[in-house]
């Protein structure tokens, strides 16, 4: 491809609209273009990215025995109200009426369609197990859309639903989705992690996420390298601490703290660590309101919580009015002693002694506190997200802690959808049964604002070879002004295409620095500069994305390396 030919238009400047790298740099390197909030159209150059992205998981699906079809992406409302989540989806779906007042909307996933699509068209236990998937446009209402095509409205998103027999079978699919996807992952180049996962609106009883690893990523993930743990931190357990409380060495007392209602004034008032405070947390009850307890350094894990006996779902913190009639005190000096209403401690505050709490009364707190003598050693749950170095779930090591962005979930939804809208097969006894569902989702445009986080430098874009735009750029030095050159550029470029590489030909007339900059923020691994020096010494300079500096070498030792390099990748995808 001719530079001149390919409509490029490259940005010096970063857009002010543009608030994260990949959003930046995107735009920069004309990969995209706004249209309006949230809505981008994918320029010629962007668009070639996206396709291959698009080839690797078609190849990945396809090798796992699924089988592509494309759905509708306007669905009718009786669909959505047939499983029940027309209302319960809630701002995020996009609502329509066409001419005759029926209601419709414009679809963020399938699950509705293809199980009316499979109790129409599957009637017996030997059509499964079987997996349809899509790559299409989706859209979803975001309030505040961001950070480019990582929060977007409108996005493409391959999507996957499988149909099995019973629960056996479904955990058979959910494993070969799981494999496909880590080859997916794999043959884009993306450092990745699996982590457990809340299933959120989708439901079922499973799920996993794919996190590219970043340090933008707005998803903290908890992983160990002594065993195979890995949870986003909203799953991820803690456990008990081993062993008593330490000895009392204080006597409770109570202390004077005026205006003093959080964790942070707290220890600045008393010059003690928020790791020997507790917090008194009040939500929403079913029937009253609830007090969940932690230690002060530590944050309430809102998903855990929901799922506490007598804590309304969603979590909802209680309003003071709330506070002051359940407690009697103000909040922000809310404590365990003497609490008349339900309480939860964290598995963390077991191990505490000698601790300062709420007095329940207005500016006031207690220093001192121990389990077994000024209050009673609590039960305690699990309410609270882990921390870097906590103990690992799975047994072995500490927990570390990294941002991950999502790009991939897959879910075990089991009958959820099936039962809600009677999807049904004949088994071998000729009885009907239930069908069991998986759902397997990538968001596809995503994965390219993942790669650019994980892959840039102060240049711009350095992709990762199965999904740059092209192989190699060629870039000849005032060409315009030599006959000679010209030519030699030509031969080469020909040469190049011929032997299966894609190439990206710098023909303008353009200063060298400029084709150089633009080479760097594009992203392209390979460069070859090609001059009139370098022709009369049988040389090519080349240089690797990654590279700090160029090397000058002989033609054929040049094309031996980038031939090389690029027959190396392709044997891997292969």
């Amino acid at each position: 491809m001719r530079f001149t030919k390919f409509g490029l238009t490259t940005l010096r400047d970063t857009p002010s609209e543009a608030e994260i790298v990949s959003h930046q740099l995107m735009l920069r390197a004309g990969l995209i273009r706004r249209l309006a909030s949230g809505l981008f159209t994918w320029m010629p150059m962007g668009l070639r990215i996206l396709r291959k992205v698009e080839t690797i998981i078609r190849e990945e699906m396809n090798k796992a025995g699924a089988l592509e079809l494309l759905m509708p992406a306007v669905q009718p409302a009786e669909l959505w109200q047939e499983s029940g989540r027309w209302d319960k989806y809630g701002h995020l779906l996009l609502r329509m009426k066409d001419r005759h007042e029926r209601e419709y909307c414009f679809g963020p996933t399938h699950e509705e369609v293809i199980t009316d699509i499979a109790r129409r068209e599957l009637r017996s236990y030997k059509q499964l197990p079987v997996n349809f998937y899509q790559i299409q446009t989706k859209f979803r209402d975001e309030i505040r859309p961001r950070f480019g095509v990582m929060r977007a409205r409108e996005f493409s998103m391959k999507d996957a639903y499988s149909f099995h027999v019973d629960q056996a079978s479904l955990e058979e699919g959910y494993q070969v989705m799981h494999e496909a996807y880590t080859a997916i992952f794999n043959r884009l180049g993306l450092e990745f992690r699996v982590v457990d996962a809340d299933s959120g609106e989708i439901g079922g009883s499973r799920s996993q996420e794919f996190h590219v690893l970043a340090d933008s990523g707005e998803d903290a993930i908890a992983w160990s390298d002594d065993d195979d743990f890995a949870s986003n931190v909203e799953t991820a357990a803690t456990l008990r601490p081993n062993g008593k409380p330490a000895a009392p060495t204080l006597q409770m007392e109570r202390i004077s703290t005026p205006n003093t209602r959080t964790i942070e004034d707290l220890t600045t008032l008393l010059k003690v660590n928020s790791s020997q405070t507790l917090k008194t947390l009040i939500v929403e009850g079913d029937d009253q309101p609830v007090a969940l307890i932690l230690r002060g350094d530590h944050e309430l894990n809102a998903i855990k919580a929901a799922r506490l006996e007598g804590v309304a779902a969603p979590l909802t913190m209680a309003d003071p009015a709330a506070i002051r009639m359940a407690t009697g005190c103000e909040p922000g000096f809310v404590g365990p002693i003497g609490l008349d209403i339900p309480i939860y401690f964290d598995h963390a505050t077991s191990a505490m002694s000698d601790f300062v709490c709420g007095a329940n009364e207005i500016d006031t707190h207690l220093t001192g506190v121990n389990f077994g003598r000024d209050i009673d050693t609590p039960q305690t749950v699990d309410i609270r997200n882990v921390i870097e170095g906590d103990p690992s779930p799975g047994g072995k090591g500490t927990l570390s802690i990294a941002r991950g962005i999502e790009v991939g979930h897959i879910f075990q939804l089991g009958t959820a959808y099936s039962a809600a809208m009677n999807a049904t097969v004949q088994d071998q006894d000729g009885k009907d049964v239930v069908m069991a569902m998986g759902c397997y989702g990538i968001g596809v445009t995503r994965i390219i604002g993942a790669a650019i986080e994980q892959n840039h430098d102060e240049r711009g874009i350095i992709w990762p070879e199965p999904l740059a735009p092209f192989d190699v750029v060629l870039i000849p030095i005032n060409m315009h002004r030599s006959d000679t050159l010209r030519e030699a550029a030509e031969v080469l470029y020909t040469e190049l295409q011929e032997r299966g590489l894609e190439v990206l030909f710098d023909d303008r007339d353009a200063r060298p620095g400029v084709k150089f900059a633009d080479a760097e923020l594009i992203g392209i691994p390979h460069r070859l500069v090609i001059s009139d020096r370098g022709l009369e010494a049988g040389e090519l300079e080349y240089r690797h994305r990654r590279d700090d500096d160029s090397r000058v070498m002989k033609r054929d030792d040049a094309l031996n390396l980038l031939f090389g390099s690029t027959l190396k990748l392709q044997s891997a995808d292969s």
